[in-house]
């Protein structure tokens, strides 16, 4: 299998599967899955920036100090980005979105909103899994996991959020395939321009691990400290651990594959 055709194979799957699940889940109306599957995504997020996706921009050449760089460059611009609303999440009843619906939807502006930033999000995810197929197929693999895990609540998120802004199902339904467009989109600007620019490999990876931290610390862990009893921790730690092991074995699993 060529990389490009890995590339495409695994943006477009995981666009398919991430967008299945989400609008079963959504649609029967069971948002109180979606803290299970945002505890399992933030492990899963975790595992593949801290022990895979880091470690490999050290060991393709980057000194710990360049990847460093990188990664604080990388947070602050998602930082950046989340307040001028191009990049915005939502996972739960309490989030703006869902807080104006309470008084009425809003006439189709927070569903607008998060369109918008949810395609530029896609497009981001897709250059980031170009870059780490790129670079090795294993690593390629563990980042289209991780990001197809964290892809699947934040679209339950965002058919929720465009129901209550007043869409149809369908039209919710068709919003979200062309979000899911944008990922195939980026991974082809990715293999295209960063094959050409090896040399910057480190980096890539660098403001990848900031992407997958930033939203798995900043955006999805607060939201769990909105159950603070003893039950709801423990389910949330067994769940975060269990994301961290799906990467961890899974990089063994393709590793001993190849």
């Amino acid at each position: 299998m060529s990389t490009l055709a890995a590339i495409l194979g695994a943006t477009v799957a995981g666009s398919v599967l991430s967008l299945v699940l989400a609008a079963l889940i959504a649609f029967s109306a069971r948002p109180s899955w979606v803290p299970v599957l945002v505890s399992y995504a933030i492990g899963a997020l975790l595992g593949a920036a801290l022990l895979e996706v880091l470690p490999e921009a050290v060991e393709m050449g980057g000194d710990v100090k360049t990847v460093a760089q990188a990664l604080l460059g990388g947070i602050l611009l998602f930082f950046l980005l989340e307040k001028l609303v191009l990049w915005r999440h939502c996972h739960d009843e309490g989030c703006e979105a869902h807080v104006a619906h309470d008084h009425g939807h809003d006439h189709g502006r927070s569903g607008l909103m998060i369109t918008v930033g949810d395609t530029f999000h896609n497009f981001v995810d897709g250059i980031i899994i170009a870059g780490a197929f790129l670079v090795d197929f294993r690593l390629g693999v563990i980042t289209a996991l991780a990001i197809i895990a964290h892809e699947i609540p934040q679209e339950i998120g965002d058919f929720l959020i465009l129901l209550h802004s007043g869409y149809t199902r369908g039209q919710a339904l068709a919003l979200n395939v062309l979000t899911g467009v944008a990922t195939v989109l980026g991974a082809l600007v990715g293999y295209f321009a960063l094959s050409k620019l090896q040399g910057w490999t480190p980096v890539l990876l660098g403001l990848a691990g900031a992407s997958m931290l930033y939203v798995a610390l900043s955006d999805l862990i607060p939201g769990l400290h909105k159950r603070a009893e003893i039950r709801a921790t423990l389910q949330q730690l067994v769940l975060i651990g269990l994301g961290v092991a799906t990467v961890a074995v899974a990089g063994i699993l393709i590793g001993e594959g190849r």
